[in-house]
């Protein structure tokens, strides 16, 4: 990793840029996948999941037996964990039911909004080095309670052709529909444009690696909406004199693990804390399973030592973290300074992993910066808002005369006129 002390703004640039890679070959290999599995349906999907999962399967759907078997494989223990966090992600996201109401913007001019949930939705859950079976809480408990009718998942399957348990296991306590082993690119293609076995959805949801985030900005473009675009995971740790280096050496190395081309960010007041974090993130390096992994994270990675705690907040809202944790002393007063954020931890004791699996907040969050414009996913990323309006003749006076000349002006005499023979009408 790379450290900076006191750096001048003309190096903030540089501290908060990310990996880059050069993705032309990694596009043109995914518009192939996509174009193939859009020719040829299920038969390329079982293609490409022995090409690259190395799986033969006869049949992409999850059998009911297949789910059977995957609850007798998950511990008590763990199906209750899975419980108590789908109860609390439920908890939290049931909280933002929209209630439109009617505004009458002028007498006899009634406008409104009714939110619609996504008919069929897709899900797409990484099952690669770590099998996210949290993710299929984040992403299909909004989804049932928003109403969609129909919420499809996708998932890569080992290589004898099984799908993790507790990715199963998750899937039905959090009532999604149909269960498919497809990964990658080929799982995008399928859900985008659906195959004889893979209902066609309306947006697709989840995280993945380069190849299936490119996967989803691409069908993107023409069949289909996707939940934002992201990169790899990502956290920003902000600390000062107080704070505890062993849970911020441990903050720091929980996102590292995530895959080689993620990224942690340390800001800090304190040099002391700079030093005594290091050392603390070289200790229980050494003791983790992933550790080849998340080493080479932290050569993405940055220290940062500044003077001030306004000028940590504002590094921070420049570099627009997915994960944001500040454990100052002052965190209260801090957290009214953040503008650009996924989601923010707050306290010693408010660490990334909590928000990942079980306090009740949503994991899939924007990444790569897009925080400045998007946020996480929530209720609302599963429903679409529907404006209705409703006009009495009063409403027509009120406001007729002013979209004849504001149609006039434009020059679209269709658009006046369609006002005119109202107005004309209700005169006699």
């Amino acid at each position: 990793m790379k450290i900076y002390k006191y750096p001048k703004k003309e190096l903030w640039g540089e501290i908060i840029s990310r990996p880059r890679l050069d993705l032309t070959k990694l596009n043109e290999t995914v518009s192939t996948v996509l174009a193939d599995v859009k020719k040829r349906g299920d038969e390329a999907v079982k293609e490409y999941e022995l090409k690259f999962d190395k799986a033969e399967l006869a049949s992409l759907a999850v059998t009911e037996q297949e789910m059977e078997e995957a609850e007798k494989l998950v511990s008590k223990e763990l199906n209750d964990a899975i419980v108590l966090a789908h109860e609390n992600i439920h908890a939290f996201h049931a909280a933002q039911h929209f209630e439109g109401k009617k505004v009458e913007t002028r007498k006899g001019v009634t406008c409104w909004q009714k939110s619609v949930a996504i008919d069929r939705v897709g899900l797409y859950i990484p099952g690669g080095t770590a099998p996210l079976f949290s993710t299929v809480l984040m992403l299909a408990t909004p989804a049932k309670i928003a109403g969609c009718n129909e919420i499809v998942l996708c998932t890569p399957p080992n290589r004898e052709g099984k799908v993790n348990p507790a990715i199963l296991v998750a899937a039905r306590i959090a009532g999604v529909s149909k269960i498919f082993k497809a990964g990658g690119v080929q799982a995008i293609g399928a859900m985008a444009y659906g195959t004889e076995s893979v209902p066609k959805v309306y947006k697709i949801f989840g995280p993945g690696n380069q190849y299936v985030m490119a996967a989803k900005q691409q069908v993107s473009l023409d069949e289909v909406a996707i939940d934002m675009p992201a990169g790899p995971s990502e956290v920003c740790v902000l600390a000062d004199e107080t704070a505890n280096a062993t849970f911020v050496a441990a903050d720091l190395l929980s996102q590292a693990e995530h895959g080689i081309d993620s990224q942690v960010l340390f800001i800090t007041t304190s040099e002391e804390k700079l030093q005594e974090v290091q050392q603390e993130v070289e200790h229980q390096l050494a003791q983790l399973s992933r550790k080849e992994i998340a080493a080479k994270a932290l050569d993405n990675s940055r220290y940062v030592l500044v003077n001030t705690a306004s000028e940590m907040m504002e590094l921070s809202n420049a570099y627009a973290p997915e994960h944001l944790i500040i454990q100052t002393a002052n965190y209260e007063e801090m957290v009214e300074q953040v503008v650009n954020a996924g989601s923010v931890f707050l306290g010693a004791y408010a660490c990334e992993s909590a928000g990942d699996y079980a306090s009740g907040t949503n994991h899939t969050l924007p990444t790569h910066g897009y925080a400045t414009a998007y946020n996480g996913v929530n209720l609302d990323s599963y429903c679409r808002k529907i404006t209705f309006q409703h006009l009495t003749e009063n409403g027509i006076r009120e406001i007729g005369h002013a979209v004849e000349l504001m149609a006039e002006a434009e020059q679209l005499d269709a658009h006046k006129n369609a006002m005119t023979v109202r107005l004309m009408n209700i005169e006699h």
